[in-house]
């Protein structure tokens, strides 16, 4: 995402609208991926207990959260929402103290945001409504964003194709999240995060996938 303008956006080339969305996607994965499950392995190298090993990598993402919505200088739900499911599960650790526990954590807080995706079906902001923001601003700024929420209120067509794509993604999340359980219950501790992270980023790229097909065909690009 990026602050809000108070000039106007400058129109973008195709080309440099996808830099922008590969740019701002590279950045989350980066942060939210490769940083928590870097951290875990690196804390192990250096002898660090697989139990605070996970509880300090997934923490790691934590800061990069809260560094997004202060720089934007507004709450946004996706982003707090995961925040809080961190910190509600690394002190459900604390108290168990189980490195399974931090592991299966991981399941429900991915189950949670499918469920809270299927939740938001029937509201006037559905589950792709808050994550195209970020993708839609990149493109085309503020206005642009406007412009594309303003389609909500004049478009059925838009609001209903919008509603089944955010169908799509609670189901494939509510599914990752049943796969976590099955991988933290059954492989090492040491390995889960790894082959949990590679699932979960084949999951995504089939995900986008489906994503980019759909608004393409639908006429919901930016």
């Amino acid at each position: 995402m990026t602050e809000t303008l108070t000039t106007a956006h400058p129109p973008l080339s195709k080309r440099e609208k996808q830099a922008a969305v590969r740019k701002l996607v590279v950045k989350q994965l980066l942060l939210e991926l490769a940083l928590p499950l870097g951290g875990f392995y690196g804390l192990q190298a250096a002898g660090v207990g697989q139990w605070l090993a996970l509880l300090l990598g997934s923490l790691l993402a934590a800061p990069w959260l809260v560094h997004g919505m202060v720089k934007r200088r507004r709450v946004e739900a996706m982003p707090l929402f995961t925040l809080c499911l961190m910190v509600v599960g690394a002190l459900m650790t604390l108290v168990t103290g189980s490195p399974r526990v931090l592991l299966i954590r991981d399941s429900w807080l991915f189950g949670m945001v499918g469920l809270w995706a299927l939740g938001t079906l029937p509201t006037r902001r559905p589950f792709v409504m808050v994550i195209a923001r970020p993708a839609v601003i990149a493109k085309a700024g503020e206005a642009g964003w406007r412009a594309f929420e303003a389609r909500w209120d004049t478009e059925p067509g838009m609001r209903r194709r919008v509603r089944v794509l955010s169908a799509v993604w609670a189901v494939g999340l509510t599914g990752d999240a049943a796969i976590r359980v099955v991988l933290a219950l059954t492989l090492p501790v040491g390995s889960v995060p790894l082959v949990s992270t590679l699932q979960y980023v084949v999951l995504l790229t089939g995900l986008i996938a489906f994503h980019k097909r759909y608004i393409a065909r639908h006429g919901l690009e930016v």
